[in-house]
């Protein structure tokens, strides 16, 4: 039967341990070869120590297992809805007081097939709630990441804008206007949600503008998901952002990410 987890029996040694003796290379290969009794989160696991570590034991299992079948590798996921690839780095779950706090670090990712140089994604608040399927619920992602100057200018030209975006010799983003012949040279910045767009030059019909008329006042903006854009700044050809994301939950077929583990194939979070 399932039980609640008591953080005051816990012991990280023994978690440890149990997590060390459960990933050894020959053991993993012994795990991703078992029946699905330990998937099922109503099946009788015995009472005492396994059944009060569980939560510990099905986190361990999953980082380890995941980052022992992955890491270094390219990973495909389909996560919330979206396609995601990326080379996986690093993911490490530790307990945090009574919950858990992850950390992935992805390279070359590709989400939804729009490219993001990094990202490294820290899940606080972590709960495990066993269940058909099991619910995996942070209290608050916090991500940074780059992104290319090109792949952002690329992705803002499929958000059917008044202008259209390119970059010219020197690397500066340039603007065109779609009906009204105005060209800029635009940088931009983000801080909380607030988006300042600075106009280094201007023109319409090849007539300079003057630089008094050139100041925009922040917009803001209204990301999805109840996101908050920390911040976002250019440097060269990269552009480094912060985004914080509220309580955000997924379910996961435990049976299916440990196929997914022994096959190598895609991993899903709905």
């Amino acid at each position: 039967m399932a039980t609640n987890f008591d953080p005051m029996s816990w012991s990280p040694s023994r978690a440890v341990d149990l997590g060390k003796r459960l990933f050894d290379q020959s053991r993993l290969e012994q795990w991703v070869a078992l029946g699905t009794a330990w998937v099922d989160p109503v099946a009788d696991l015995g009472a005492g120590t396994v059944t009060a570590l569980l939560p510990d034991i099905v986190m361990t299992m999953l980082s380890e297992g995941i980052l022992s079948r992955f890491g270094g590798q390219e990973v495909s996921a389909t996560l919330l809805g979206h396609d995601l690839h990326a080379t996986l780095r690093l993911l490490k779950v530790r307990r945090h007081g009574a919950h858990f706090q992850s950390k992935t670090v992805l390279t070359r990712l590709r989400w939804d097939n729009h490219p993001i140089e990094a990202m490294t994604v820290v899940a606080q608040g972590v709960r495990l709630i066993p269940g058909v399927p099991t619910k995996l619920r942070a209290a608050q992602l916090d991500i940074h990441g780059t992104v290319t100057t090109a792949a952002l200018v690329g992705w803002l030209n499929t958000r059917a804008l008044d202008w259209t975006l390119d970059l010219d010799e020197s690397g500066s983003i340039r603007a065109r206007h779609r009906r009204k012949r105005l060209t800029a040279l635009v940088d931009a910045s983000v801080t909380d949600n607030r988006l300042a767009i600075i106009v280094r030059k201007a023109g319409w019909f090849g007539i300079r503008v003057p630089h008094r008329m050139l100041g925009i006042p922040p917009l803001p903006l209204e990301p999805p998901n109840n996101a908050r854009i920390v911040s976002a700044t250019r440097s060269d050809n990269l552009i480094r952002f912060r985004i914080e994301l509220p309580e955000i939950t997924g379910s996961f077929d435990l049976a299916q990410i440990r196929s997914a583990i022994r096959a190598g194939t895609t991993l899903i979070v709905f």
